[in-house]
């Protein structure tokens, strides 16, 4: 689905990523863990389009995409699903939806998709008049992801999904990613949170400093030493 490979990064003459290479394969959860400041951002910008990298190569479903726009990389399958959600806030839920259903693939088939949205997400389709910036946190989280949805990806990749919300909606946003597999939707995860980020993933690559320093099966990951000083507090 996704391989990424040797990619470094820059932001003007700093560096943020070194050599990174990963994996991700269909219908596959994938967690990207690590620290604030250890480039995990910066390597999602670098894999949507948003950042162009300095060398590497990054090949989605067959397509070298580390050249191309964040539209035509959206056209190919691949949503970003943003930190703090980056939604259009006087703009109404179902308006931020249909934002989603741009690319010409999915046009046509946005009413059809907006309903297998309003069925992962029941709420929305009780408050699509509403305003966006109206709702709460782990709302707007939901109308972010159902937004990404509406592109009818085969990738998405989803940055910080739980910042800012309270551990019972938090509870849910997990729940509902983990169900997306059950879609045939990949999911590249990139949490803070990494006791229920490992707990859904298939595997993880921990980035420390721009670099991969671990990766494996999740389950292994929860016993590394490093892993369980470091970012469970244990």
């Amino acid at each position: 689905m996704l391989e990424v490979s040797n990619i470094n990064a820059f932001y003007g003459k700093i560096q943020a990523l070194w050599d990174v290479s990963l994996k991700i394969d269909e219908a596959e959860i994938v967690a990207l863990v690590g620290g604030n400041g250890a480039g995990k951002t910066t390597l999602l910008k670098t894999i949507s389009g948003l950042l162009r990298p300095a060398s590497g190569q990054v090949v989605f479903r067959g397509n070298r995409i580390e050249g191309l726009k964040s539209h035509a990389i959206v056209d190919l399958g691949m949503c970003h699903i943003p930190e703090g959600r980056k939604l259009f806030p006087d703009m109404s839920v179902r308006e931020n939806l249909e934002m989603g259903a741009y690319p010409k693939r999915v046009w046509k088939h946005k009413q059809e998709t907006l309903d297998e949205v309003y069925q992962l997400f029941p709420f929305l389709r009780v408050r699509q008049g509403q305003l966006a910036r109206t709702l709460s946190g782990g709302e707007q989280q939901m109308v972010a992801m159902g937004r990404g949805l509406m592109s009818r990806p085969r990738l998405c990749v989803i940055d910080e999904p739980s910042s800012g919300l309270a551990p019972i909606v938090v509870d849910e946003i997990f729940q509902i990613i983990e169900g997306l597999r059950g879609r045939r939707i990949a999911i590249f995860l990139i949490e803070q949170n990494v006791q229920q980020t490992l707990e859904i993933a298939d595997r993880a690559y921990v980035l420390e400093n721009g670099c991969v320093t671990l990766e494996g099966e999740s389950e292994k990951l929860l016993e590394e030493e490093h892993i369980r000083k470091a970012y469970l507090g244990l």
